[in-house]
């Protein structure tokens, strides 16, 4: 079904367990096309917030890099990143890197910056096989499942992030900073409330804490906003964590998250928080030449296991500052 007049969109597909699907046909190019949507697919993530836009034959990196242009108010460069991943210019970036039959649980881009994208675009130009889909998860439906004293805790005392970058596991201090330079990624560190340790053997020992819980600048509503479950121990295979701390030691784990007090996360409530996280998830398997729009704050995603080639693009915008959603826990630069 064609839109109706230039700048209208069809009503998206409302089904039960998955995102609002909207099918268009387009006449000319798709960044044209998405230029002159672009309040109407905005005004719909905020209604919703995730769109599937299909029907744009998105294929391109430069196309998809003038798509997410003319949709974006603002392209990010990424900053401490957990795994590597490619800038393909443009704005335009690769899938973080991570293994195939491994899933990448549900979380909120980058919510342990000060400042994170607002919201996230992604692009298919190769479906896979079996298995892959970009899945997400309402924030507030995700809060409001929690028990309410887990709830309280997480909102008052936060999360607190620990990282240890090294050169084999996870991002580098360069591929997360964007350089090596020990006074530079000092000075990101101070100005990012990021408190920061070298290690004896050249490594990077980080701790950041941050609000769990926060509200919606655009909604005011109260969104569980975070990468508590996802970036915790428990949440790897086992496998791969009996290994890890074989190898690191249980505190130089490439990632681990604690509560805001420094407290470690039992396994229990972990595999609750990725309970919750499950009974909330719609998913839509990818099709080639499809856009996904996501609400960051209001709207975790996951990346589900795999099998055969797969390319997803990812563009990360309209960035927003921790100071302007409420937290619940007070963040200050050194």
């Amino acid at each position: 079904m064609a839109s109706s007049s230039p700048t209208s969109l069809p009503d998206p597909e409302l089904r039960p367990g998955r995102p609002p699907v909207v099918q268009v046909e387009i006449e000319d190019g798709a960044p044209q096309w998405a230029a002159r949507h672009r309040d109407a697919l905005r005004a719909a993530v905020a209604e919703h917030g995730a769109l599937l836009v299909r029907g744009l034959g998105l294929r391109e990196p430069d196309v998809i890099g003038a798509v997410f242009r003319a949709l974006a108010a603002e392209l990010m460069v990424e900053r401490e990143a957990f795994a590597p991943r490619e800038e393909r210019g443009g704005g335009v970036h690769s899938p973080t890197q991570w293994p195939p039959n491994q899933p990448m649980c549900m979380h909120h881009e980058l919510s342990y910056r000060v400042e994170f994208p607002g919201l996230m675009l992604f692009a298919c130009p190769t479906a896979p096989a079996t298995g892959g889909a970009t899945a997400v998860a309402d924030g507030p439906t995700v809060l409001e499942a929690l028990p309410a004293e887990l709830a309280e805790r997480f909102e008052r005392q936060g999360w607190l992030l620990t990282r240890s970058y090294n050169d084999e596991i996870g991002a580098s201090v360069a591929e997360s900073f964007g350089t090596d330079d020990r006074a530079a990624v000092e000075a990101y560190c101070r100005a990012n409330a990021i408190e920061f340790e070298w290690q004896p053997d050249g490594g990077l020992r980080a701790r950041q804490r941050r609000s769990a819980v926060v509200r919606h600048p655009g909604s005011g509503r109260r969104c569980w906003f975070n990468q508590i479950a996802f970036l915790n121990e428990w949440t790897l295979a086992p496998e791969v964590r009996d290994y890890l701390v074989d190898v690191y030691g249980p505190d130089g784990l490439p990632f681990n998250t604690r509560y805001g007090n420094g407290d470690p996360i039992g396994e229990d409530v972990v595999q609750l928080l990725n309970k919750i996280y499950e009974q909330a998830t719609v998913r839509e398997p990818w099709r080639s030449g499809d856009l996904l729009m996501v609400d960051n704050i209001r709207t975790a995603h996951s990346r589900e296991p795999y099998e055969g080639p797969r390319e997803v693009l990812v563009g990360l915008a309209d960035p927003v500052h921790l100071a302007d959603c409420s937290p619940t826990v007070e963040v200050s630069a050194r």
